[in-house]
């Protein structure tokens, strides 16, 4: 196979890996939607309020932006495949311990050691996977892959309208034990990326000591500028995301009166539509561009959050959540592969990691605010205030953050091979010959 049809194709593995990351976001997703949906049991059983409720969400995405950061750098130095692995054995083996936890503090606890697990999975997995997936397909396939994530959201919904009711809030999250397994099962004995063992090859054979990372991405202008916009970005997406995810059983069941049972089926409709969203948003991409359709996607969900929040009725809320859940997550739907196709893949993993887990101060803050003004005043006022943070997540990347600024799936021939280990940018090399991995077995 020649280098021009390897570039346009998978090899095997790369089908496994894909097809592995996409079963582990699936747990991922299960895992962040069985606390929104347990919460409200949780601090009925445990006598607590809604701020301190809504602090064991915080405390797990506090998790989550120390140990993605982490994670995306020892990704950098160790490789994706290994990272991602130990990320989901970490998250799948704390939601199990949840259903034994006796008071606030256990389950605080461990939520936040799983976050560390939980990001790893996002930000790790999905730029493994950017790394093997070709560039005409990236964005569709990617957006399929974020679709996981919120397959995840309607299979724990789906799951808890038998199961709270029936079995209680622990055996929710038992659930996720079994897809975790399977996920580390196709992941055990894979390889890493060609681009990634081609970058860690020019390390060794050059000799060179490999420079730090994060001074790096802060020494090169164009970076710096890019790293910065991202980090803002995120902020933005996940204070308006996982506020909204966080509260929207709890606004359901509270200011709404939705019973248990109509909850969960509720939240199945909406993470229903945001699958469909998240695939149609990626394909979307693939076709007219990444910046564009996120443009699309964070200005309509700016504008219609307040409106169906405040039009819904107990009679009609189903339906309005069906709109709600097709736009509020379409920035998911390309965050993955126009992060990755914004940094070299000698810092990618240290950079999108980082720049998206820069998100978690928008994603522990909003939880909290919202918990806050629903005492004052309601947790709908609260969502309807997430609008905000939508529209300017849209407005930063279609200003600053141009579409495809590298090649995830680049392989540099020698010298350009340790250009792009030691300078950020040389992904972008005219004389770099971009190879697919069939190539590079074939070498």
């Amino acid at each position: 196979m020649t280098a021009t049809d390897s570039k346009d194709k998978m090899s095997r593995e790369g089908k496994v890996i894909v097809t592995a990351i996409c079963v582990g976001l699936i747990v991922d997703g299960m895992d962040l939607q069985m606390l929104a949906l347990a919460l409200p049991s949780i601090m009925k059983e445990l006598k607590i309020s809604n701020v301190v409720g809504g602090a064991i969400a915080t405390l797990t995405l506090l998790g989550m932006g120390i140990g993605g950061s982490m994670a995306g750098w020892l990704s950098d130095r160790m490789g994706r495949i290994r990272v991602t692995f130990w990320a989901i054995f970490l998250f799948t083996a704390g939601t199990g311990l949840i259903a034994a936890c006796q008071s606030y503090w256990q389950i605080a606890l461990i939520r936040f050691i799983s976050g560390f697990g939980i990001a790893a999975v996002y930000s790790v997995g999905l730029t493994l996977a950017s790394e093997y997936i070709p560039t005409k397909i990236r964005s569709t396939l990617m957006g399929i892959m974020q679709a996981g994530w919120s397959l995840g959201y309607v299979i724990a919904a789906m799951l808890s309208t038998y199961v709270l009711p029936n079995l209680g809030w622990r055996s929710l999250f038992l659930c996720a034990i079994l897809p975790g397994a399977v996920t580390l099962w196709m992941l055990w004995g894979k390889k890493d990326s060609p681009s990634w063992l081609a970058n860690r090859d020019a390390i060794r054979k050059s000799g060179i000591k490999q420079k730090n990372e994060f001074a790096r991405i802060w020494a090169d202008k164009s970076v710096r500028r890019t790293f910065i916009a991202w980090s803002l970005t995120a902020i933005a997406l996940q204070f308006g995301y996982y506020g909204a995810n966080t509260w929207l059983p709890s606004y359901l069941v509270k200011d709404l009166g939705v019973n248990l049972k109509n909850m969960g089926w509720f939240i199945a409709a909406t993470y229903t539509a945001t699958v469909a969203g998240k695939i149609l948003a990626g394909w979307l991409g693939d076709v007219f561009g990444r910046r564009i359709i996120w443009v699309i996607g964070g200005i309509a969900t700016a504008v219609t959050l307040p409106a169906i929040i405040y039009f819904a009725t107990p009679g009609n809320v189903a339906y309005l959540l069906l709109v709600f859940g097709l736009l509020f997550g379409t920035p998911y739907g390309l965050n993955s592969q126009y992060l990755s196709e914004s940094f070299p893949t000698s810092i990618r993993g240290t950079a999108v990691a980082t720049a998206y887990n820069m998100g978690r101060i928008g994603s522990m803050v909003s939880p909290l605010m919202i918990g806050f003004v629903s005492v004052q005043y309601s947790i709908a006022f609260g969502i309807s205030l997430l609008g905000i943070a939508y529209a300017i997540c849209a407005v930063i990347p279609g200003i600053f953050i141009p579409d495809k600024m590298y090649d995830p799936r680049a392989v540099t021939a020698t010298s350009a091979d340790i250009k792009a280990a030691a300078v950020p940018g040389a992904d972008r090399d005219p004389r770099a010959v971009t190879v697919g991995s069939a190539a590079v077995e074939t070498a």
